[in-house]
């Protein structure tokens, strides 16, 4: 096939499609959240179970947080979100101790290794939870590097849940007003309590930041 003759392809398909978003109807959020509502549980289990597998890839939180409060609105939306990522960093952090610790073991007197193990493990749920508070630190390659350092369990998903809690909260809520059934007034509550993280989160760096 010549250049020419691909060219040509690729411009009728763009056509097509132009076309096709300007003739065919596109559902709005509010008809999404009725279809939804329309299928009775699998939604939210779908949701729940897709959010809990795919996650453990490298696929951001923020798309499957969006399709939660569009689909099913701010209550169970925060709730399969927040179960959901527990789930999954579960998963990772399973996945990658099992496939990859003796590996790091093996690299800790190496002084870049030993520091962040040492951080991730000394710090425990004060640790996670300023990491994951953090919104530029990817939730999937944090699973894998505490998987694969000596932090424990338990201080890990704990430390995940509360640091996932505001950016949850507010990727939903935002995704639940674009059909206009939230309610201004559970709004400005959630906007409050992304005030006080925001707050909690600054004193939480200072904290960790070692004076000069």
């Amino acid at each position: 096939m010549s250049g020419r003759t691909k060219l040509i392809l690729a411009l009728i398909v763009l056509a097509l499609l132009a076309a096709a978003a300007v003739f065919l109807p596109i559902p709005g959020p509010s008809d999404l959240r009725r279809w939804a509502q329309a299928t009775g549980p699998a939604t939210p289990l779908v949701l729940l179970v897709g959010y809990s597998l795919l996650t453990v890839a490298p696929i951001p939180r923020t798309v499957f947080n969006l399709a939660a409060g569009l689909l099913v609105g701010s209550v169970a939306g925060i709730a399969i979100g927040l179960v959901a990522t527990t789930i999954a960093a579960g998963l990772s952090f399973g996945l990658a101790r099992l496939l990859g610790r003796d590996l790091v073991l093996r690299h800790l007197h190496r002084a870049p290794v030993r520091i962040v193990n040492e951080r991730l493990s000394g710090g425990g749920v004060l640790a996670i939870t300023s990491l994951r508070l953090i919104p530029v630190v990817p939730f999937a390659p944090l699973s894998y590097l505490c998987g694969v350092s000596t932090v424990k369990l338990v201080p890990y998903l704990v430390g995940t849940l509360l640091g996932s809690i505001p950016g949850t909260v507010a990727v939903v809520v935002l995704a639940d007003a674009l059909t206009g059934d939230t309610p201004p007034v559970l709004l400005a509550c959630y906007a409050v309590f992304a005030a006080a993280g925001a707050v909690g989160l600054v004193k939480v760096l200072k904290k960790r930041t070692p004076a000069a």
